[in-house]
């Protein structure tokens, strides 16, 4: 294996494990920062292109939210909806669903999908002296 390949092979798996271990939705910054933890030498814009390969082989999978610009999820979780930290900014999974959605659409219109983000303040910030 060449050394640009085995570099490569590193900074993905630095990568891999900081989207495994947070197991929440992340900005590339945030990536950048805590796969810094295992491979210092890490630059965003390594970040940045993993990130878009990652997902375009399925294994990540972008998260739009509104006013934000994309951030990066493990693919696996299946259907959910998130919670947004207006304090920290941070975004947390939401394995909840109300199910659905369709009923609440014009007569006529056909829902194929829903997303659903939650505001307010995360229990680390919801624990902070107002």
């Amino acid at each position: 294996m060449n050394s640009s390949m085995q570099r490569s092979t590193k900074q993905r798996t630095a990568i891999q494990q900081a989207m495994t271990q947070a197991d929440r939705p992340l900005a590339p910054q945030e990536v950048l920062e805590l796969a810094q933890a295992t491979l210092p030498g890490l630059g965003i814009a390594t970040v940045y292109r993993a990130l878009k390969a990652m997902a375009e082989e399925g294994l990540l999978r972008e998260v739009h939210l509104p006013g934000r610009s994309p951030m990066y999820e493990v693919a696996h979780h299946g259907h959910h909806h998130h919670f947004q930290c207006r304090v920290c900014a941070r975004v947390f999974d939401v394995h909840a669903c109300p199910g659905d959605l369709a009923s609440l659409a014009p007569p006529g219109f056909e829902v194929d999908s829903h997303e659903i983000t939650l505001y307010g303040r995360c229990s680390d910030c919801a624990a902070q002296p107002a």
